[in-house]
């Protein structure tokens, strides 16, 4: 018994092949049909064409990351209805196929954030870095959101706006664009990699968002969540909503998905099992309350995918990517909790307790600079971050049997 070793893959347009995959010890793939527009229904036929691609490579299709799920359902609006039905579709599809955890989120407009995804770190690899004075900056006076003074303190809008007057006209173009475009066109984001006037864009997008609070984005979450799980449930398809990454509001968006207290209201809202959670360190550990190990244990029952890497969180709020096993970072807590769930899985009967594993993020380093790649996804750093995870893996299920 162990955790299923997956990576993840961006399908036909990723750098990054298959048969690469195969070689770093992942047996399973996450991944998503890419190239089928927001909204619309994944077919049977699309979904055994990607299946079956993968296991000709002698891997499996352990989760979809991701079935996006639609702004206009996180708006509440009308047309809701219409996209709920083709995401109630393709939730049975995936089921017919065999293809049964649907990673996915809840965060408005943007999927994540960072400020630079070229860190450099003190042994010459790279992270993703995020810079709290920075972002601000970028709030204030790239995109010039209306009423964003009124989110900061008085010293944090001064703190930005002196980091702003050292910019040069580069630095905001390049800001505007990782913030905008790059962390967002490789999964699909609203706004596209060829997108001539991405601010103009961007700043409309939040606008729509007007009046739309926690309260009600957690109305429409609740909406939803009722409407596809019991579809999932006949279909045998367990969805798991992904933590908000940073879990803290951005650009006077709400977070719904950041802590011990939203996740006992997602239970509460919809208590099925069905209705799972993406355990992701990362994106959970940018906030110090969270206690990483105490948190999976509470809702452990219904978690059905791992993301696992170490995040840390300096003094002045900022955050980066950090080596997956950085002590600083509860991941044996963490990892020990997970295994004592598997042991308790299988005792009870349940079946569901291989729970898919993929390191999430790993550092630029070695001959992952002179390949491309999405921001976070390097072959050779995800390859030393699974190589981790599995190690630590072994020796806490190492430790429980023989104690």
């Amino acid at each position: 018994m162990e955790l299923k070793k997956t990576l993840r893959w961006f399908g036909a347009k990723d750098p990054i092949s298959l048969e690469q995959i195969r070689q770093t010890g992942a047996t399973g793939i996450v991944t998503a049909l890419h190239h089928i527009p927001n909204g619309e229904i994944w077919s049977v036929e699309e979904i055994m064409k990607t299946k079956n691609n993968i296991e000709a490579h002698r891997m499996t299709w352990d989760v979809v990351e991701s079935l996006p799920v639609h702004e206009d359902i996180k708006k509440g609006k009308l047309s809701r209805e219409r996209i709920i039905a083709n995401y109630k579709e393709s939730v049975k599809n995936l089921g017919k196929c065999g293809v049964t955890t649907i990673c996915y989120n809840f965060m408005p407009v943007l999927d994540w954030a960072r400020t630079n995804l070229h860190y450099t770190l003190e042994n010459g690899t790279e992270a993703m870095y995020f810079e709290a004075d920075l972002f601000a900056a970028f709030d204030l006076f790239i995109l010039k959101r209306p009423n964003a003074s009124n989110d900061y303190t008085q010293e944090q809008l001064k703190k930005a706006e002196d980091l702003f007057a050292t910019l040069t006209q580069e630095d905001t173009r390049k800001l505007a664009y990782n913030i905008i475009v790059k962390t967002q066109s490789f999964i699909d984001g609203a706004v596209g990699a060829d997108e001539k006037e991405p601010v103009a864009i961007f700043l409309k997008l939040l606008a729509e968002y007007e009046g739309i609070d926690k309260n009600k984005l957690r109305e429409n979450f609740a909406y939803f969540l009722n409407e596809v799980i019991p579809v999932a449930e006949e279909s045998g398809v367990k969805l798991a909503v992904h933590p908000d990454d940073p879990p803290f509001p951005l650009l006077g968006l709400p977070r719904i998905v950041s802590s011990s207290e939203d996740f006992e209201w997602l239970t509460q809202a919809c208590p099925s099992l069905h209705n799972g959670i993406t355990f992701c360190t990362g994106s959970l550990g940018a906030r110090k309350d969270n206690k990483l190990a105490e948190i999976f244990k509470q809702y452990a029952d219904r978690v059905h995918f791992l993301h696992l890497r170490s995040t840390k969180i300096l003094d002045n709020g900022d955050f980066y990517e950090t080596e997956h096993l950085d002590p600083t970072v509860d991941l044996s807590g963490v990892m020990r909790a997970i295994v004592e769930e598997q042991i308790r899985r299988k005792n009870s009967g349940r079946t569901d307790y291989n729970i898919p594993i993929r390191p999430d993020h790993g550092h630029k380093m070695l001959d992952d600079f002179n390949r491309e790649g999405n921001p976070g996804y390097p072959l050779i750093g995800r390859l030393k971050g699974l190589a981790e995870l599995a190690g630590l893996e072994m020796g806490i299920r190492y430790m429980i049997q023989n104690n």
